[in-house]
Order: structure tokens, then C-alpha cells, then sequence
């Protein structure tokens, strides 16, 4: 018997698997055999039961005695054999060791038997077990929900669909039995950044892509040998139980998120979704005035999961703005935590408790990133930013005391005159970051300008040259200024003119600049909304990303992002 235990919400349902990498005993290895204290999962059920009384107990089999079969390897020819086998399960939990079973599976990610689903909800009404619901099929959509239509009978015995590994969709079938949709057995990747950015991305996107409210992790803890079969691929890892030696990963920190803030007879919203330029958020409620808010901006390389594959899509910096109505709108101040893979530096952060929100009118915003070089450095070793390299100008971080909320802490072009060098220097500034040979890449910033009539900032691909040879440097470089214009250039001396235009950019008021080169083709958002598109770029084929001002000024920039090939 697979058992597991869910942190149940309402319609959300936390789950996590419980097992170990290899058999475990039966409580019934012979048909006149009965032993409820075999194995560790009782033990480990009763410990969870303690310290959260609330919590809901679910079991799946993966397997059955050869017994119940009567020598064949198949557990619905006596299906009312199969069925006491089970039913005894459970009733052993709550006889023995107090554990009320809620939920229960078929045969893990095997066919599934009608009739045996049938005498399954039969024989635990008849033992008294009306409470306990069942889970089917433990495996694809199809061909369970087609069934669940076609058979009444089968829908009135079935409470929840559950499918293995779904990729975060489901099929409108599913949809049409109105039944609760369980995504009951996902995640299954090894327990770093990327497994926890998979985690991160698939809690979300279950609910929002798919209406699933219960994600159950496989497995909970890796308390077996890593050179088994999935070795590591638990949300933390305990590989030495009797050391006492264990490991918590980031997939705990991400979890934390929502089983932190979510408690028992809480429900989902329906105003969900997708995020502008990436990422979902969900909302969730206790049904009286609170209020939790999860939003993911993993990006696609890093939140990749063992299966099912996963198809391509783009996450980029953006400030996502939301207004609360109703009865939310009355919420004056939210208290914000923030998970950071940070796979540029190597030095994530998880779970930091950020300064509060304040809300006006309801509504707040939030600057969001994905994989981004993050400048909220309060004490800063160094006043350079890191993997940046200035090429003329200066950047520096900046405690921004205008700005207490998204904005405080910046990067700042702090340089007003132009410095007397031997150098070819530029009349602009400039600081790259990245891989001088990538070709297709994603760049997005948040920018400031501070000079109100000749203000000019910009953000930067494909950028060749830096050094004596900057005043040469060419690019795709896309410009905002503080007059209300735009310009992109295929230089930095913004002579090869590919594009201009009206932006309704003005100075003291943050925008953000989203450039994306691909091929032969540039296009820009201002603001999460396209500002101009299909610009030619013949030349260079590759090249750095970078930030910088049209002329020495003071200038800010924030949630500084790229994605590249």
C-alpha cells in the first residue's frame, strides 16, 4: 500500500507522498494474516497527525499480495477479494493507531476495473466508511473520465479524478464530470534549484491551467540510497536516518509559500491567471477577509521537471499590478515573502520576509522577476553590482529613499560629466553583462530617468564592443527618452536609426523596457505592451547584453533581467 498523507485546504489540497524506494510490508501478507504495526508509515502517519491534527491521510496501492490474485498477477478477478484487502487497510489505520484514512486510490498508474470500483464504494459504505472517498484513476486523464460520463453508476461511486504527471493541463472531459481534479502524483525530480523551480512552476499552473486543486508531490523525503532509482528525488533528503543527518532542499522553502499561509477551509479564487510577461498567480481565502497571494515567474530551462516534457514559453521582469475588490478591498497592508533561485550569482535566497505592503484604494504592485540580477542589497560589499562590467559611466547601488516600495533599492548611473581619459570614451554610458557569444536573447529592465528634458536611457543586445573601442560599439539598442520619444539603434552612438517613435516616456516615473532579438528580427515592449516590432538586424550576430544613459546623468534601473541562448 503506497500511503501518503495531503495538508487538505478546501478545493486546494496540499499532498505528499510517503514511501520508500522498494517494498514495503503488507498488512495482510496471507489471506489469514492480519498485522497493523508492520512497516514505518503507521509511525509516520501518527507523527504527522501530531503536529497537524487537521491533516488528511490518503492510500493508493502500488501493488497486492499475490494472494488476492489467486496466483495471477491480476487484482480485479475476485474483486470483492481486493476490495475487504483494502477496506481492512483502513480500518486497521483507525482501530490501531487512530488515523482516519480519507482517501483512496485504485492501482497506481495501472487499467482500472468499473466493477471494482463499484464494490470498492459498496463494501466501505457497508463497513461504515461512507467518509472515505475515492480516488480513480491514479493515472492518464483518459480513459477514466470518458468512463466517469458514460456511467453513472461509476460517477456516483468516484469523488475525485486524479491524474499522474498531466504537464499542468487537463482534457474538457474531465472538466464536464464537475468532478474534483487532482494532479495525485507529480514533481518527481532531483531536489535542486531547477527541481525546485519545477515544484515552484507546478503548483501554480496545476490550478491555473488546469482547475486541479491538489498537486501530490512523489516523494516527500529521499530516505533511501541516492544510487536507487530516483535518488534524491523527494522534496528534501534524509538519506541517513540513522544519523540524523537530513537536508532541506529547496523545494521545502517553496512549498512553504503556500502551506504557510493556506490553512484547512481555505478555497481558491477564480480571478487566477497568467501573469503579463510570464509567470501565474493564484489567490486563496479562508471565506472571512484573509487573503494569501502565490505568484511564479520561473522561466522555462529552469523549471524544467523529469516529465512530462515541457514545452518552450518566455518569463522577463515586469511589475505586476493587482486590484483588490469586494471585501478584499478593504485589506490595508500585506505581509510579503519572496523565494530567489538567483541562478546568475549562486547565492539564492529562500523564504525572506520583505517589507510590508501597503495598499491604496486596494491595489498594490509588485516588482516580479525570473532569473534576474537583483540590486535589494541593503549593505552591499562592494558599491558595483555584480556580473555587470562598466564600459564608460558608472553604476553604482543606489538606497532609493523616494521610492520605500518596489523601487528602494536600484542600480544608479551616478556619473554627470564626462571624465578626461586617454580612452576613446563615449558621450554615453554603458555597462554590459553576460556572454559576449549570445545571438538570441530576451533583455528587460526597469528604468528611471532623473534629467527632465534631455533624459535618455536604454537597455541593449548583441552589444560587440566595450573598452578604448566603445564609442564603435554596435548593437541593438532600444531608447527611451524623457521628451516622449523612442529611438532604436544598431549602434550606441544612435546613428543607424531602426525604429523611433512616441513612447510617453517622461522622467521621474518608472517604465519598463522589454528587448527581444531573434534572428534577424528585434522587437520592444514598453511596459508589457509592444511599442514597435520586426526591426531588420543584420549585424552583430552575437554579443553582450547591457543597460546605459544617453549622455553622463543620473539614471536608475531595476529587476534587470535576460534570458539567452
Amino acid at each position: 500500500m503506497k500511503t501518503g498523507f495531503m495538508h487538505r485546504v478546501n478545493d486546494i489540497t496540499l499532498d505528499y507522498y510517503l514511501f520508500a524506494d522498494g517494498t514495503e510490508p503488507s498488512h495482510m501478507h496471507y489471506e489469514n494474516d492480519e498485522n497493523y504495526f508492520r512497516g514505518y508509515e503507521w509511525w509516520l502517519m501518527r507523527e504527522a497527525k501530531k503536529r497537524n491534527p487537521n491533516i488528511t491521510l490518503i492510500g493508493l496501492p502500488w501493488a497486492f499480495p499475490g494472494w488476492v490474485g489467486h496466483g495471477k498477477s491480476w487484482p480485479y478477478d475476485f474483486p470483492d477479494i481486493t476490495a475487504a484487502y483494502v477496506v481492512k487497510w483502513i480500518l486497521g489505520a483507525k482501530q490501531y493507531h487512530d488515523l482516519d484514512i480519507r482517501y483512496v486510490g485504485i492501482w497506481n498508474e495501472r487499467n482500472f476495473d468499473s466493477k471494482y470500483i463499484k464494490l470498492l464504494r459498496y463494501t466501505l459504505d457497508k463497513s461504515g466508511l461512507e467518509g472515505v472517498r475515492i480516488i480513480a484513476s491514479d493515472n492518464l486523464w483518459q480513459p477514466i473520465t470518458l468512463s466517469l460520463l458514460q456511467d453513472p453508476e461509476l460517477g456516483e461511486a468516484v469523488d475525485v479524478i486524479g491524474a499522474h504527471y498531466p504537464g499542468t493541463t487537463t482534457v474538457k472531459e474531465a472538466l464536464q464530470t464537475q468532478k474534483k481534479l487532482w494532479s495525485s502524483e507529480d514533481y518527481s525530480s532531483v531536489n535542486d534549484e531547477i527541481g525546485g523551480g519545477c515544484w515552484a512552476r507546478i503548483l501554480n499552473q496545476n490550478y491555473v491551467n488546469g482547475f486541479m486543486t491538489a498537486t501530490i508531490s512523489w516523494n516527500l523525503v529521499s530516505s533511501y540510497y541516492e544510487d536507487l532509482p530516483f535518488g534524491r528525488d523527494g522534496l528534501m533528503t534524509a538519506e541517513e536516518p540513522w544519523s540524523g543527518h537530513y537536508e532541506v532542499a529547496p523545494p521545502i522553502w517553496i512549498t512553504a509559500h503556500t502551506t504557510q499561509f493556506a490553512q484547512p477551509g481555505w478555497s481558491y479564487l477564480q480571478n487566477v491567471g497568467h501573469l503579463a510577461q510570464g509567470g501565474t498567480y493564484v489567490a486563496l481565502t479562508d471565506g472571512r477577509g484573509s487573503l494569501t497571494v502565490v505568484i511564479e515567474t520561473m522561466t522555462h530551462d529552469h523549471s524544467v521537471c523529469i516529465r512530462p516534457p515541457l514545452p518552450p514559453f518566455n518569463v522577463t521582469s515586469q511589475n505586476a499590478t493587482f486590484q483588490l475588490k469586494g471585501s478584499f478591498a478593504s485589506i490595508k497592508e500585506l505581509q510579503v515573502w519572496r523565494s530567489q533561485f538567483n541562478f546568475k550569482t549562486k547565492k539564492p535566497s529562500f523564504f525572506q520576509k520583505l517589507t510590508s505592503l501597503t495598499l491604496v484604494g486596494g491595489s498594490f504592485t509588485l516588482s516580479v522577476a525570473e532569473d534576474e540580477d537583483n540590486f535589494d542589497v541593503r549593505t552591499p560589499p562592494f558599491s558595483e553590482a555584480p556580473n555587470f562590467a562598466d564600459q564608460t559611466g558608472v553604476f553604482e547601488y543606489y538606497l532609493n529613499l523616494t521610492d520605500p516600495g518596489a523601487h528602494s533599492f536600484t542600480l544608479r548611473q551616478v556619473l554627470t560629466e564626462r571624465p578626461i581619459t586617454w580612452a576613446a570614451d563615449a558621450d554615453q554610458t554603458i555597462s554590459v553583462i553576460g556572454d559576449h557569444q549570445w545571438q538570441n536573447m530576451t533583455v528587460s529592465c526597469d528604468v528611471f530617468m532623473e534629467s527632465v528634458k534631455t533624459g535618455g536611457v536604454f537597455i541593449a543586445a548583441r552589444v560587440d564592443k566595450g573598452g578604448q573601442s566603445v564609442r564603435s560599439t554596435r548593437g541593438v539598442f532600444f531608447w527611451v527618452f524623457a521628451d516622449g520619444t523612442y529611438k532604436v539603434t544598431n549602434d550606441l552612438a544612435g546613428q543607424t536609426v531602426l525604429a523611433e517613435g512616441q513612447s510617453g516616456t517622461r522622467a521621474y516615473g518608472w517604465h519598463t523596457l522589454t528587448l527581444t532579438v531573434e534572428g534577424p528580427y528585434a522587437s520592444g515592449l514598453l511596459n508589457g505592451y509592444p511599442l514597435w516590432k520586426n526591426a531588420v538586424v543584420l549585424a552583430p550576430p552575437s554579443g553582450w547584453a547591457a543597460l546605459g544613459t544617453h549622455s553622463f546623468e543620473l539614471a536608475q534601473f531595476d529587476n534587470f533581467a535576460v534570458l539567452a541562448e
